[in-house]
């Protein structure tokens, strides 16, 4: 049922001792629910603190003589579940929340003091410890943790080490290096935070150019411009944040003045393409649908539940967490235009048949591989009004593939909800990467869809 905001935790609370003893219908998967989603009506920092005051005996808590006779135990037990579900859901997460590890640290002591839970949930409590001393909460004492590896963001998926690299998620407090180039196309590389903003970012830029504060002074200040292959340009606003992995697919940041914004052109290598043979051309149709496959699952596993969350439902950390999300469906794109592009660079009209046959052979053997997202790609860039447009080359196609490639857009199309795609999927079994922007669809129409607060009320069905 609806509940305040304020309540919602106590109801969870009062119903996780009768699901431990098989009356709880449904309290699981709604423990599962409101701490992945208690963002969106509720700040991390105040439910831990919530969370703590309803620890009896506590500092915030009532005191154990106000408890019926094993009521207080059962409270306990709820609580600690809370918290080590929490735990289990966020994990490195929290070492971005300073405030709301204090808190967990202060009910992490709290607990492990309490000797009333030794004899009754000793499994628990060793499984609290380990999860704290995987989080890196430090308890004991406060020393500041050693410094973060600098990490280069491999935005465009070009460089060969970054395919070879075993990823490791990003957070919004990592470092990267990045290039902000000139109008003269000369750069500088800086190193920020992944969530830096705009004015960090120019704050970098003008330090590694020595850019004096009269410059500024006289209506010289720096702007940074987002260019695209296109030509396109738009300048950003001082206050927007994560800005790196927000870039379109041959996308570069631009730090200009104002006078000489409109002088802004491409970079020469993305507007001078060549048409010709590439390695496409000299690989196999498997070889290149393994890669596509091991790589994206190596994106698609970084990825944390709750950036779905931040990336759809705004909360309160809004896009600051979704570096991994936006890393993955960038490269979705990047697929696609891929695609398309090998296609029309290809010159000869036999050669162009071949390659075609081969794209269409590395979609089938991404599907039997489980990998939805790069099969998608590849259909989605095979049907691109300039490549559907090639009518020589799709009549030189074999019969076979023809067909092949006519099922293939059966199982893609939209229709009924994207029914077909959805009924395949549900016959697979784990590992597998689906096509994650139908997950985003979903998410976005469940919250377009339904209010999150009804009359001041949390929207359980929602969540």
């Amino acid at each position: 049922a609806p509940a305040p905001p304020e309540r919602l935790l106590t109801a969870l609370l009062d119903r996780l001792p009768a699901a431990a003893h098989g009356r709880g219908c449904g309290a699981e998967s709604l423990l599962d629910d409101i701490v992945l989603t208690h963002s969106l009506f509720l700040p991390t920092e105040r439910f831990l603190q919530q969370l703590h005051q309803q620890y009896p005996g506590g500092p915030w808590g009532p005191p154990p003589a106000r408890w019926e006779e094993g009521s207080g135990l059962r409270r306990k037990r709820a609580v600690l579940a809370v918290l080590l579900h929490f735990l289990e859901t966020y994990k490195g997460l929290l070492q971005e929340e300073e405030s709301a590890g204090k808190v967990i640290k202060e009910l992490y002591l709290l607990i492990m003091k309490d000797t009333s839970l030794y004899h009754e949930l000793e499994d628990e409590i060793i499984k609290l410890h380990q999860l704290v001393e995987t989080v890196e909460l430090k308890v004991a004492d406060e020393t500041p943790p050693p410094n973060k590896q600098v990490k280069p963001l491999f935005r465009h998926f070009r460089r060969i080490d970054s395919c070879l690299q075993t990823r490791v998620a990003f957070r919004g407090s990592d470092e990267i290096f990045c290039r902000v180039y000139m109008p003269d196309h000369s750069y500088v590389t800086i190193r920020s935070r992944l969530s830096a903003s705009v004015q960090d970012i120019l704050a970098s830029v003008t330090e590694k150019l020595q850019y004096s504060e009269e410059q500024s002074a006289r209506g010289d200040a720096l702007i940074l411009v987002t260019m695209a292959s296109s030509g396109e340009k738009a300048v950003l606003q001082p206050s927007e944040e994560c800005v790196f992995t927000t870039l379109g697919i041959n996308s570069h940041l631009f730090a200009c003045t104002r006078d000489t914004f409109d002088s802004l052109v491409p970079l020469p290598e993305e507007i001078q393409v060549v048409p010709g043979d590439t390695e496409i051309h000299r690989a196999e149709p498997e070889d290149v649908a393994n890669h596509l496959t091991a790589f994206h699952w190596e994106l698609f596993r970084c990825i944390h539940e709750l950036e779905f969350v931040d990336y759809v439902f705004h909360g309160e950390r809004g896009r600051r967490e979704t570096a991994n999300l936006e890393l993955l469906l960038q490269r979705c794109s990047e697929v696609q235009h891929w695609v398309g592009t090998e296609l029309l660079l290809c010159e000869g009209l036999g050669k162009r048949a071949h390659l075609l046959k081969k794209l269409i052979k590395i979609a089938a053997i991404c599907k039997q591989n489980q990998d939805m997202l790069s099969f998608y790609a590849i259909v989605i860039g095979l049907n691109n009004a300039a490549v559907s447009r090639l009518r020589l080359t799709w009549e030189k196609l074999p019969g076979k593939f023809k067909n092949l490639f006519r099922k293939f857009e059966n199982l893609t199309d939209p229709c009924r909800n994207h029914k077909t795609y959805r009924e395949v999927l549900a016959k697979m079994k784990p590992p597998l990467i689906p096509f994650v922007p139908l997950i985003l669809k979903d998410l976005t129409f469940l919250h377009e869809g339904s209010k999150t607060l009804l009359d001041g009320l949390v929207n359980v069905e929602k969540l």
